[in-house]
């Protein structure tokens, strides 16, 4: 299911997670209840209505193949240049939104996988696609959870594609990607990862 998808779905996000962080929430709140206004524009748009058309067959960031770049600005404005990090390390990549329920349980996960792999040198991260209008909403959230790795927000380039989330073709959130050093697409999922899944994809790379 994608984040940002209805007004409904935010509002059920708002209700289960407002036990114990009502300033952030109440502030998501009040932006789902906002007309038409200056976030509008990048908050509700998904990646896949963002998109350019795709041909039947059409492949984006498959196993085997070699992960698109991209430069984004994490939660407390620092720039981050996929390329530099993947030169470095493999890295544990999630497309993930606030609104949903499953990017949420998948972000615990990542959690544990950012403490579980340490040892391997393996870098964890989270791009949400809820537009850079929320950053400052989702850094909260990040920070009241105890997230220790990178989460970075997705934003619209000139041209009005997701800078992050088009070039993987995005179409639904929780969508988890495993790079191995260098770039190269090592594991591809879309929707709730199982641990023994991850443990394997994580384990067939080489040690540092």
């Amino acid at each position: 299911m994608s984040g940002r998808s209805t007004d409904r779905e935010g509002r059920s996000v708002v209700i289960t997670l407002m036990r114990g962080r009502l300033p952030v929430f109440a502030a998501i709140l009040a932006l789902l209840a906002t007309p038409v206004c200056a976030v509008a524009a990048e908050v509700g748009k998904s990646p896949l209505s963002a998109s350019p058309q795709r041909g039947e067959g059409t492949r984006f960031a498959q196993p085997g193949m070699i992960a698109p770049d991209f430069t984004v600005f994490d939660v407390e404005g620092n720039p981050f240049h996929l390329s530099e990090e993947v030169s470095r390390r493999p890295v544990l990549l999630l497309f993930w939104s606030v609104f949903c329920d499953p990017c949420r349980a998948e972000m615990g996960d990542l959690q544990k996988a950012q403490d579980r792999y340490a040892a391997r040198d393996l870098s964890v991260v989270a791009v949400a696609v809820d537009g850079a209008p929320l950053r400052k909403i989702i850094g909260e959230f990040a920070r009241q959870e105890g997230y220790t790795f990178k989460v970075l927000m997705d934003e619209l380039d000139t041209g009005g594609l997701w800078k992050a989330a088009d070039p993987y073709g995005v179409g639904v959130t929780p969508t988890l990607l495993l790079l191995g050093k260098g770039g190269t697409v090592v594991l591809r999922k879309e929707g709730k990862v199982r641990g023994d899944e991850l443990e394997k994809a994580v384990s067939s790379l080489p040690k540092k």
